[in-house]
């Protein structure tokens, strides 16, 4: 098998796929066109080529930089076989997203659209009816190809010689999930008697609700902090956006190659994202505005990312710049969301002379974000076991596991849509714990103000160079020498 024509059509493919996400999630264009971009890819993921590359992957010395891009092409074969055999239902499902709309009180709202009206929306009581006629729109529209959706995902796993689904993320893509449930769950075991303590006072002053009468449509309200707006006007968020990289040294505004797409479109999707066309050369940044703080987490959120893959060195290799470990620009990713909370920078950037709202805000939309994560990942573990749990009950342990993390009557309508493919969870997870000691390490080299140093950018371009090579436990271990451990968060939340 040619490794370097593989790799060649490999990185063609990934371009096209993501760029054709970005022109339909961004609302650009109204169809998803991704069968055509497959079916010209198709001998990508024929049966001979993931056997050749398993073959391939097993025979690679352990530890070296061959071995890691063998096993990412590896995954990124598996997952391309996948997804061609799911191609058609994921342009259904974008397709119908697009098109779908939701009529409220005599008004028709777009389907995407609602979630960003949902969180403006100060009546709880119209929440409630916005939630309930996304969650009846799911079930009726788009649950039946979900469910064939994972049907076929499943049953191309075992194809391949995978006990479970499971099994194969777990192996293909290098992470123990067995080892991250047990911390996740001992995190959630270690935060329930303080879960309630925390947002219960945040509920009150920003909903007029106790975590008792608090209902899932009431979620996006919270998150959305209306009543911190006065500290984040929206004609600060681009300007603070680009300050706080010009501290870092970077000048977002002649910075070749990327594109921050921040307008507001009916057909947007209502879901941050930034989409690495090429890496480095071509990356969008891509926010739907909904106001106020929430904005600014977000926007710094994909800027990280973006910063991320538009400083990888060009001359690595096609899978260290485009696949390996997520959770690596998750981390990144987080490190910069994180500043929206820093008393350091509000004061700097935004003229906050009182973080103490902000602050006790953010702990508990993030201790409320940890704990839906470990209540995600116990029941994907689940959903993906292979076991032939039926429908019924794999719905009730949705609503469960999410509820019982969230302390929150929790619908089962979205148990299907609310899980990314590739056990994307784990990777938040660990980018979690990740962020939190790459966060300690510049403090301690840089100060606690490391994000107006210019070193501290050198240190950041210096690791971004390397794009992802690493998993997320190999970089920290070259980093600092610690483990990669989900108990520190306890400690960074001051719950230890």
């Amino acid at each position: 098998m040619d490794l370097d024509a593989y790799r060649g059509s490999a990185e063609a493919f990934v371009s096209a796929l993501t760029a054709e996400y970005y022109g339909h999630f961004a609302g650009l264009k109204d169809d998803y066109e991704i069968e055509a971009i497959y079916e010209r890819h198709a001998d990508l993921f024929a049966a001979d080529r993931v056997r050749a590359l398993q073959e391939l992957a097993g025979s690679a010395t352990p530890g070296t930089d061959e071995q890691r891009r063998r096993r990412m092409l590896l995954d990124f074969a598996v997952e391309g076989r996948l997804g061609q055999a799911t191609k058609t239902i994921e342009a259904e499902i974008a397709r119908r997203e697009a098109e779908l709309s939701l009529v409220l009180d005599g008004e028709r709202i777009g389907f995407r659209e609602s979630a960003v009206v949902q969180s403006n929306e100060p009546d709880p009581e119209r929440r409630a009816r916005i939630d309930r006629a996304r969650l009846e729109a799911i079930e009726r529209d788009l649950n039946p190809l979900y469910r064939d959706a994972l049907k076929l995902q499943h049953a191309g796993a075992r194809e391949l010689g995978f006990a479970s689904y499971r099994d194969m993320c777990a192996e293909l893509k290098a992470i123990d999930l067995e080892r991250l449930h047990a911390q996740t769950a001992a995190f959630a075991d270690a935060t329930e008697a303080s879960y309630a303590t925390v947002l219960d006072p945040e509920l009150r002053r920003t909903l007029d609700l106790g975590l008792g009468d608090l209902r899932r449509s009431d979620l996006p309200r919270f998150f959305r902090a209306a009543d911190q707006d006065v500290h984040f006007p929206a004609a600060a968020l681009m300007h603070s956006f680009a300050d706080t990289m010009a501290g870092l040294g970077i000048d977002i505004e002649h910075q070749r190659g990327v594109v921050l797409d921040v307008e507001a479109r009916r057909k947007k999707s209502p879901r941050a994202f930034c989409a690495p066309v090429r890496v480095p050369g071509e990356v969008y940044l891509v926010l739907s505005p909904v106001g106020g703080r929430d904005d600014f987490a977000v926007l710094f959120h994909e800027g990280g990312h973006t910063e991320h893959f538009a400083h990888v060195d060009p001359v690595l290799p096609f899978e260290f710049r485009q696949l390996g470990d997520n959770a690596i620009t998750e981390a990144y990713a987080f490190l910069f969301q994180h500043l929206v909370e820093d008393p350091g920078w509000l004061a700097r950037h935004l003229g906050v002379t009182d973080p103490d709202a902000i602050a006790a805000h953010a702990r508990a939309q993030r201790l409320l974000y940890l704990r839906r994560y470990t209540g995600k990942l116990a029941y994907e573990l689940e959903l993906h076991a292979g076991d032939g749990t039926g429908e019924r009950e794999l719905r009730g342990r949705y609503c469960a596991l999410l509820g019982g993390a969230l302390k929150v009557d929790w619908p089962g309508e979205s148990y299907l849509s609310d899980v990314d493919p590739g056990f994307y969870c784990a990777a938040y997870l660990r980018a979690w714990a990740l962020e939190t000691q790459l966060r300690a390490h510049l403090r301690e080299r840089f100060g606690e103000r490391w994000w107006s140093e210019l070193e501290a950018g050198q240190a950041l371009r210096a690791l971004w160079r390397d794009g992802q090579r690493l998993t997320a436990e190999e970089l920290l271990g070259e980093l600092t020498g610690a483990e990669l451990d989900f108990g520190v968060l306890l400690e960074d939340l001051d719950l230890a």
